[in-house]
């Protein structure tokens, strides 16, 4: 009270000149430093000031962020009541992620069970249909069951046209959602609070699993988000609930729909040619096939982690899916053997040419020195020209060019024909009869 009245009238609520600081300095600046890593989660705090030697209980903890006006007061919320196995929520929102050295946006998805709060969540690069269904099928496996009624927003991933209660529900969503048992209904336009329990969570996970975090690859953070899920998120004690999610999931699981004994299968189909390179394109990425498909029509199945490209009713290359990639190629050991021709290189035509006679030798230097990219046209026509006429008459032109400095080859191949006309070619015809 002393302090509110030292307040000078007309001045926002928060730490002042005048006021006394909840704590010293050092533990002061340490306090928003934390604050400000964590992104306003005092949990994360906590952990954080822990790891720098500063244990505080966290109803102090929280004292200090209130009087360091660091969090702005709260504001009066409504509330939902559900009965166990009611209904389920749905959202994705947009969070900044280190995955493998780089801060990339990507989209978190989430489903929470409205009466036990029982949080799942997963990450994805983009989030398109083929995602959205790939997510609901391991959430719902994750909650062991799933609710008839699932609240959505009105994304066009799952919305064909319209928005609220006249929004139609895209056919392949809704087929697929009927197979797990339950059904989407889009809230409100600018209603967002009627699927409250899914959209507080967000702010949660970005405080608390993402802080201080970063992972390897996709594989890594998924994998992680659903221990920290397990172990953090359900089992942590709310207030609301008088319990953690956990607990309140032991009561609510008796009431979820069972899932079909068959799951639907996730996967896109897709026709592909397998290029003049033997691969086929999927999401920008590149995958392998043997070269003896190379031209030919085959059929890509995209799974949630693998590449399958079939041809007819034979599976022919199975692949990781590259996720989070973009150009980038998988290559299956013996689909593409190396195939190594003669005389690939300049060193292997300079090695067929040197060693036989000085005079060759020198000209295969000069020949050298005088070419573009290592001489190697200079050193192929060379060689053909070697291999084409016969060594005497070869040896006494390469000795003529040498001696004015001709490197020419149309020249050169002149000079020997020069020396082998009479010999090598019958070009004195006396009569009929030579010819």
């Amino acid at each position: 009270m002393r302090r509110i009245l030292r307040t000078p009238a007309g001045e926002a609520l928060g730490l002042q000149a005048d006021a006394v600081p909840p704590c010293d300095e050092e533990t002061l600046a340490k306090l928003k430093g934390g604050f400000e890593r964590a992104r306003g989660n005092v949990v994360r705090v906590q952990q954080l000031l822990a790891d720098e030697g500063i244990d505080v209980a966290y109803s102090t903890l929280t004292r200090w962020v209130r009087e360091a006006g660091l969090r702005a007061p709260p504001r009066r919320a409504g509330a939902y009541d559900f009965r166990p196995g009611a209904e389920m929520q749905h959202d994705t929102s947009p969070q900044r992620v280190t995955v493998g050295g780089k801060t990339l946006t990507v989209q978190c998805a989430g489903l929470v069970l409205a009466y036990s709060r029982r949080l799942f969540i997963q990450y994805h690069p983009r989030f398109t249909r083929f995602e959205a269904k790939a997510f609901l099928l391991e959430a719902v496996r994750f909650m062991g069951g799933s609710c008839p009624l699932c609240v959505i927003d009105n994304t066009s991933v799952i919305v064909a046209h319209g928005a609220g209660a006249d929004a139609v529900i895209a056919p392949e969503m809704l087929a697929f959602a009927r197979t797990l048992g339950f059904g989407f209904r889009p809230h409100r336009v600018g209603h967002p609070d009627r699927k409250g329990r899914i959209e507080r969570p967000f702010s949660y996970v970005e405080g608390n699993f993402l802080s201080g975090r970063s992972f390897a690859d996709y594989d890594d953070l998924n994998r992680q988000a659903v221990l920290w899920c397990a172990e953090v998120a359900n089992a942590k004690p709310k207030r609301a609930l008088g319990m953690s999610p956990e607990a309140a999931y032991q009561i609510e699981k008796p009431h979820l729909q069972p899932l079909p004994d068959a799951l639907p299968p996730i996967y896109e189909l897709l026709d592909r040619v397998v290029d003049l390179h033997g691969f086929v394109s999927v999401d920008t990425n590149r995958y392998s096939v043997a070269e003896r498909f190379v031209g030919q029509a085959v059929s890509v199945y995209k799974l949630p982690a693998e590449i399958h490209v079939c041809k007819r009713d034979t599976t022919i290359a199975v692949h990781p899916r590259l996720i989070g990639q973009r150009d980038a190629r998988s290559t299956l050991p013996g689909h593409h053997p190396a195939r190594w021709r003669e005389n690939r290189g300049p060193a292997d035509q300079e090695r067929l040419l040197t060693g036989h006679h000085a005079s060759l030798d020198r000209y295969v230097a000069a020949l050298k020195q005088r070419g573009n990219g290592w001489g190697r046209r200079g050193l192929r026509r060379l060689l053909e020209l070697k291999r084409t006429y016969p060594a005497g008459p070869f040896i006494a032109a390469v000795e003529q060019a040498l001696a004015y400095g001709l490197f020419d080859l149309g020249r050169l191949e002149a000079l020997i024909l020069k020396q082998v006309a009479g010999d090598f070619f019958a070009l004195d015809s006396g009569g009929d009869e030579d010819a």
